[in-house]
């Protein structure tokens, strides 16, 4: 037998949160800045009640499309960590540990997650290849003393090796 759909009115008419009100002469605005969880809280409640004309409009929109900029760093610094270790694997194979596979794998993951929440950021990595490779050369010769000329100028991995869970680099011995 179909189950009825779930009402969420129902769920979300029951929601309040702790406190709505404004501090004494403090603005809705204002309040974004000193207290951004309380901020978050009150927007939410005046959208399920949609009160229009007490949101602060231009900020919601800012945080809004703040999200898309920390989800796109997001994947841009996993990536670079991701291909820091993966030249760091390629070219000291004596000094491979299990703290880099797990910096790989959970490379891999946040960055998987992420484009799971976020479909749209499926080409996303391959745009930040580039970029994301030259900042990884850049960090694995600070962190390895290895000259940074021993490094590819481009990118020696495919965009799916690098995000394969089962794929490494051959090592490549600088040293």
């Amino acid at each position: 037998p179909m189950s009825k759909p779930y009402d969420w009115s129902i769920a979300t008419a029951q929601f309040k949160p702790p406190s709505i009100s404004y501090l004494p002469n403090q603005t809705m605005s204002d309040q974004h800045l000193t207290d951004f969880n309380r901020w978050i809280n009150q927007t939410t409640h005046l959208l399920r009640e949609q009160r229009w004309h007490e949101i602060d409009v231009p900020t919601l929109i800012t945080e809004i499309e703040d999200l898309g900029k920390s989800e796109r760093r997001g994947i841009t610094s996993q990536l670079t960590r991701l291909l820091l270790h993966l030249l760091k694997w390629q070219y000291q194979p004596q000094r491979r540990s299990d703290s880099w596979l797990d910096s790989i794998t959970d490379a891999r993951t946040q960055i998987d997650l992420t484009i799971a929440d976020s479909p749209s950021l499926q080409n996303y990595p391959a745009e930040q290849l580039a970029e994301s490779y030259q900042r990884a050369c850049r960090q694995a010769a600070q962190q390895t003393k290895i000259p940074l000329s021993l490094f590819p100028e481009v990118c020696p991995y495919r965009i799916d090796q690098i995000l394969a869970e089962d794929w490494l680099p051959e090592a490549n011995c600088a040293e």
